[in-house]
């Protein structure tokens, strides 16, 4: 018998269980699966008592609106309510939140309040697709151009090129997202232009495609998506790019004055070598975690971003279902958005595991 097969097995020849429940909890990969897991279950506890505990209960609300204003009996409001918030609100609290836990794990988030008869899950497919599009594409090109620039400044941090670059960044870090969206309105579709029209035509940018176009797999459909995306990716861009430049030349700074690149040095490699193979892939890894965090921030703070450029994003949507107390549609895109923080975070550290093992050895693996 092999030395690992001795090592997993108990003297009477069957399996060590408690040995290799040992190894799974000390796994580094369990646990961050498990953190995940507990997060999204502490978040979804969390607001499923906060709309209870709200000054106004917006299903008390609800039933009460109904009574009064449609002339409803208060059962047949109750049992609406039951449909459009997906719970049973004569059953005790417990009971309606294991209920809760259940409809969701199935994936019914209930009913919106505006728009009657129509689930929050069907509304959140329909917009979530836009905002994944809008958020992914400016968070790759600003994080391209970013990583790119911060290298080239490090390099040349002693030339012209550093105090412009790292001005124009730290200017474009300290103006937040939805006043440059502003300035590209007022400026770039109101107050500059050529032969009478504005630089940008934003009145037909307005929504996710042109009126007449079928989404489809084409070359036409996905450049007039991307015309119509093309503001919120611009406004992500510039409020986002800056961050990265002055992250990524910090970093390249810090690790260019490692030993390890010194004797890289001595041993003669070349400069691109040195580049690619031992300062790109240190500088870079600090910035894996940081993106995670940013597709967390950006969905987040993007209401108020599609709100002003009209783009029927998830962003948008949330903002007309704070306005107009749709708490059903608040709370599923509440819910849509830390999932898709914590599943970020959780790839960005299985991510980084990967491309710097030290992390899961120094957690015990």
């Amino acid at each position: 018998m092999s030395a690992i097969a001795r090592d997993r097995s108990t003297p009477s020849g069957g399996l060590d269980i408690a040995r290799i429940a040992k190894t799974i909890y000390h796994s580094y990969y369990v646990r961050q699966v498990s953190k995940a897991l507990f997060t999204v279950f502490f978040v979804t506890t969390l607001i499923f008592f906060l709309v209870r505990l709200m000054p106004q209960n917006p299903i008390e609300n609800y039933v009460n609106d109904m009574v009064i204003n449609e002339g409803k009996s208060r059962q047949e409001a109750l049992d609406e309510a039951k449909a459009i918030f997906a719970i049973d609100l004569d059953a005790p609290l417990y009971t309606q939140y294991f209920d809760y836990l259940g409809k969701l794990f199935r994936g019914d988030m209930g009913i919106s309040l505006l728009a009657r008869g129509t689930p929050v899950s069907e509304i959140i497919k329909a917009v979530l697709p836009w905002t994944l599009f809008s958020v992914g594409t400016s968070l790759m090109i600003s994080f391209t151009i970013g990583v790119f620039l911060g290298t080239i400044i490090a390099y040349r941090r002693d030339t012209a090129l550093d105090p412009i670059v790292s001005g124009l960044s730290s200017l474009l870090s300290a103006i937040p997202g939805y006043l440059q969206a502003i300035l590209i309105i007022v400026f770039l579709g109101v107050q500059f232009k050529i032969n009478g029209k504005a630089l940008v035509p934003i009145a037909q940018m307005r929504g996710a495609y042109t009126p007449g176009i079928v989404p489809a797999f084409t070359w036409v459909f996905f450049k007039d998506m991307l015309f119509h995306a093309a503001l919120p990716i611009a406004t992500y861009v510039l409020s986002s790019v800056g961050g990265w430049t002055l992250a990524m030349k910090s970093n390249t700074i810090n690790t260019l004055g490692e030993d390890y690149v010194t004797v890289a040095r001595s041993r003669g490699l070349s400069d691109r070598r040195i580049a690619t193979a031992y300062v790109g892939r240190n500088a870079l890894l600090p910035l894996v975690s940081r993106l995670a965090i940013s597709i967390g921030f950006v969905i987040g703070g993007s209401t108020i971003i599609e709100t002003y450029y009209v783009y029927p994003g998830i962003g948008k949507r949330l903002g007309g279902a704070v306005s107009q107390r749709d708490y059903p549609v608040m709370q599923g895109v509440f819910l849509m958005i830390t999932f898709v923080v914590i599943f970020a975070n959780l790839l960005a550290d299985l991510l980084y595991s990967v491309l710097d093992p030290r992390i899961r050895i120094a957690g015990g693996e």
